[in-house]
């Protein structure tokens, strides 16, 4: 087919054939990567034959009824259908019938009132009507006019004797006490979604087997030794969690078999399958490191509806039935450390960290390849923090999928995510309403835009939120859409606003009352440097010794950038009161953290949430992007036990201090 017969298609299907850089320049993307692309969407076009096909079935599909429609409360609501009249069964038991209107040429639902999950027939088809609040659960409503704050904590860094060199749940329990007494009123931690059991050399908690199921080595478990050396080691100590576990359901009593039992049965097909997954994983892998991916499986297990899977689970239920009592630990432990966290004060407890996607060959895409792009990588394009583009290696969901399947996955992850939390932070949250995807085997560079049903999921988002009372964060940081943060902030979403990252044209940091209010104020993330770090250049130090600074001129640059931001930065500490003196040299960096923190802390956003790091006044980040073992990612633990961790009176006045500034604007 031509080029512009294929763009056509592409727009179509919501990937765009062009896209534009951080620079305003526009590019178009190859025919061969919209083809691939397009093929992952399930619309073929390697021929005009297979286009003009997938061209039809796009115009068909507009035209027809969706299994799940989103709402908002009190506004009409427009539908592909005929108008006639409709029947509405909703949530309470009730049941409302009317006439549908005509507007547009489409359909017209009047305004429902009632939140909730409904069902509507309308047609002679039934289909779930999700109507959404107007907005998300937020601070206000826990708080009004009253600021409220958190600590940001990676939850393998912590330590608690007995934890076997690996921070769990136990100690997670052992600092949200400590936390509440300080005036937290949460506890934001990193992702403890499921890895590989078979495999415990994976240990990024951004990249999941699934985001569905829970990492069981974050499982409270008392184990023989001390809290560990200053790295985690995962493989160690994830085997030595694993046999614990191994025992427990061993020697489990009658009690915890029924709750297990019950728990199988209220968590059905979605545990099920993840635990089959598990057990093939073990078998598959363990007798054949070829077979790491599903896709590298035997047919007959590539499929989790294949009868030869359930063959497989009956053959091997000992196998099944441990990974099924493996998550009932870690959800049990997980729930017990938010109770923990509401029963010492925190009105919002844990945070939970939602990342962007899981790995291709995990559960998640195993159990789902329906609503999964499979062949497809996300990532980013080529920007200023990487002039190459990035390729995170994961998967996501495919927009048609999610449609065509009532978006069940995805309120599944909401579900899961919410369950023992009084809040979520949405990774890359950009991506709900496009994300960049490169084909398997291409350069990050190689890749296309494609669009997600924005309304939809924020439409989603907004209705779990206010069934688990759970407030959303939104991490819109990078290249961001054209108007998508004014869509967050209209239903409720908070987005982020790092320091770093708060600046004028000229490159001096902006004054943080203009920062803005629907928003969470952090110093700094996880993929970037601490206060301490970034003060000293030690982050740049790192860098260097990596070689990822360039050759020795861009080297010069960017120290005497580092020198001149560090000028602009303790000028900006001033303006705002956080700051009094001459600046620090570098080596000292105690004042620039303190007074950072109080910068944050004069912002207008509504809540404010410190790194563990920061509060301590840490030089190590947890995380370098672009590299993998060259640094320790994901692996350093804290100084000190969890339960003492804030003692320290220059870290008790840095907490002191986020509490001395409540109101907002």
């Amino acid at each position: 087919m031509t080029d512009a017969a294929l763009a056509d298609l592409a727009e179509a299907a919501g990937v765009a054939p062009r896209w534009r850089d951080v620079h305003g320049a526009w590019h178009t993307v190859a025919p061969d990567t919209l083809r691939v692309v397009l093929g992952a969407l399930g619309l073929p076009a390697g021929t005009d034959v297979a286009a003009r096909g997938s061209l039809a079935l796009l115009r068909q599909g507009a035209g027809s009824l969706a299994p799940l429609v989103t709402a908002r409360a009190g506004q009409p609501t427009r539908l592909a259908a005929q108008p006639g009249r409709y029947e509405l069964h909703m949530e309470d038991g009730s049941v409302q019938d009317g006439m549908l209107g005509d507007a547009d040429g489409m359909a017209e639902l009047p305004a429902i009132l009632v939140p909730g999950y409904h069902r509507l027939t309308v047609g002679g088809r039934q289909v779930t009507l999700a109507v959404a609040p107007g907005r998300c659960f937020s601070v206000q409503d826990i708080a009004p006019d009253r600021r409220l704050w958190g600590l940001a904590v990676q939850l393998y860094a912590l330590r608690r004797q007995g934890d076997g060199g690996l921070g769990d749940f136990g100690s997670l329990q052992d600092l949200v006490g400590p936390a509440a007494s300080r005036g937290a009123a949460a506890i934001a931690i990193s992702p403890v979604h499921a890895q590989f059991s078979a495999d415990p050399d994976r240990f990024s908690p951004y990249s999941p087997s699934s985001r569905m199921q829970l990492n069981v080595l974050h499982t409270r478990l008392d184990m023989a030794g001390g809290d560990g050396g200053d790295l985690v080691d995962w493989p160690s100590a994830g085997r030595a969690r694993l046999a614990a576990l191994r025992r427990l359901f061993d020697t489990a009593d009658a009690g915890t078999l029924g709750q297990l039992a019950a728990f199988r049965a209220r968590e059905g097909d979605v545990l099920e399958t993840h635990a089959r997954f598990e057990a093939l994983h073990a078998h598959l892998f363990g007798a054949d490191p070829g077979l790491w991916h599903w896709r590298t499986w035997p047919a007959e297990y590539r499929n989790p509806a294949n009868p030869a899977v359930a063959a497989f689970a009956q053959e091997h239920a000992d196998a099944v039935s441990l990974h099924a009592f493996m998550q009932f630990a870690a959800d049990r432990s997980l729930g017990d450390a938010q109770r923990a966290a509401r029963d010492a004060g925190m009105p919002i407890g844990l945070i939970a960290d939602l990342a962007v996607g899981a790995d291709s060959g995990g559960s998640h895409c195993w159990s789902r390849q329906s609503e999964t792009l499979l062949g497809l990588s996300i990532g980013a394009p080529p920007d200023l923090l990487s002039i190459s583009g990035q390729n995170w290696g994961l998967a996501a969901f495919n927009p048609r999928g999610l449609v065509q399947n009532g978006f069940g996955a995805y309120i599944e992850l909401l579900r899961s995510a919410m369950r023992h939390a009084g809040g979520v932070r949405i990774d890359h949250a950009l991506g709900l309403a496009r994300l960049w995807v490169v084909p398997d085997g291409a350069s990050a560079a190689d890749g296309a835009y494609i669009a997600f049903p924005t309304e939809d999921l924020l439409r989603l988002i907004a209705l779990e939120s206010s069934r688990h009372q759970a407030v959303v964060l939104g991490e819109d940081l990078g290249t961001i859409p054209d108007g998508f943060q004014d869509r967050m902030r209209d239903v409720g979403v908070m987005g982020m606003r790092v320091l770093w990252f708060e600046r004028s044209p000229d490159h001096g940091f902006t004054a943080p009352r203009t920062w803005s209010p629907g928003a969470a104020a952090m110093t700094s993330t996880h993929d970037l440097a601490t206060v301490a770090g970034w003060w000293s250049g030690h982050d740049l130090e790192w860098r260097s010794r990596l070689n990822l600074l360039g050759d020795d001129g861009n080297k010069a640059r960017i120290w005497a950038e580092r020198t001149r931001d560090r000028g602009m930065l303790w000028s900006a500490f001033h303006a705002s009161g956080a700051a009094e003196g001459g600046q620090p040299e570098p080596w000292d960096a105690v004042p620039a953290v303190d007074a950072a923190i109080r910068h944050t802390a004069a912002s207008d956003c509504e809540f404010v949430i410190l790194p563990i790091e920061d509060a301590l006044g840490l030089a190590e980040q947890p995380n370098l992007p672009g590299t993998l073992d060259e640094h320790p990612n994901w692996r350093r633990r804290l100084p000190g036990l969890a339960a003492n961790l804030l003692q320290a009176p220059e870290v008790a006045a840095r907490l002191d201090g986020l509490n001395a500034t409540e109101s907002t604007a």
